[in-house]
């Protein structure tokens, strides 16, 4: 059996990217999968088809993260799907970089409802499905402790408010036996911050290892964090950026 066999998860912002593969991952090691996506249903299916030609069960939702109803009913979906709800994955997010003073107010909305409400919403929706041995796993970024390039302001202020979400919502529900765990990348390889963009050459030198990471690392952590070998683990802010913040 696998870490995650007869286990239910749910992967916002499932469809590219980080999040798509934390949900091959997922499913790789024996969960049921769900993932949302915002716009490009075509990307989600091929997610849901590459889960289900290893075997896997997998199904995608339309859900804005930013919509509030929207991803409420995702988690209500997922739970009608498969019965339960073990592991959420608040995945969802963007960032919009520019300077700060030049940031319009409907960006910084953005970026506040996607990041952070979102979350919010998520979880608390996910709250009222999950028991003992559950997990949350928020992902946040290293930006959220330090804010090493220019540019990121905003997006740096909505991932340190996924940090204290995380670490205050680990002791809150504690005594539920969920786990909660912030999850912070550091520059990955995507199509949001590609490895040969016009900001990785900043980025790729904080490293301590000279390179960006791939979504597969960041998958690995994420599904050690959701198994039972993590279950003495919450309220952790779990750094996976090749040394950018050492």
């Amino acid at each position: 059996m696998s870490n995650l066999t007869n286990k239910v998860a749910l992967v916002t912002g499932g469809s590219r990217g980080i999040g798509a593969a934390i949900a091959k991952r997922l499913a790789a090691d024996g969960a049921s999968v769900a993932i949302t996506y915002a716009k490009d249903a075509t990307s989600a299916g091929e997610v849901v088809k590459a889960i289900e030609l290893k075997g896997g069960k997998a199904i995608s939702i339309k859900a804005d993260g930013g919509d509030a109803a929207a991803v409420k009913a995702a988690v209500d979906k997922t739970v009608a799907t498969y019965g339960q709800l073990d592991v959420l994955v608040n995945n969802a997010g963007t960032a919009i970089p520019k300077p700060f003073e030049e940031t319009p107010l409907e960006e910084m909305e953005h970026v506040l409802n996607l990041n952070v409400r979102g979350v919010l919403v998520a979880t608390q929706e996910a709250l009222k499905h999950m028991k003992s041995g559950s997990r949350i796993i928020m992902i946040g970024s290293c930006v959220g402790e330090r804010v090493i390039a220019p540019g990121l302001v905003a997006y740096s202020a909505t991932k340190g408010a996924v940090k204290m979400f995380a670490q205050g919502l680990a002791r809150e529900i504690g005594a539920r036996g969920i786990t909660v765990n912030n999850v912070q990348p550091g520059p990955i390889d995507t199509e949001l911050n590609p490895a040969g963009g016009d900001w990785a050459v900043s980025q790729k030198a904080a490293t301590a290892l000279g390179r960006y990471g791939h979504v597969d690392e960041v998958a690995a952590l994420v599904a050690f964090v959701a198994g039972p070998e993590s279950s003495y683990i919450t309220g952790a802010n779990l750094t996976v950026d090749g040394g950018t913040n050492a």
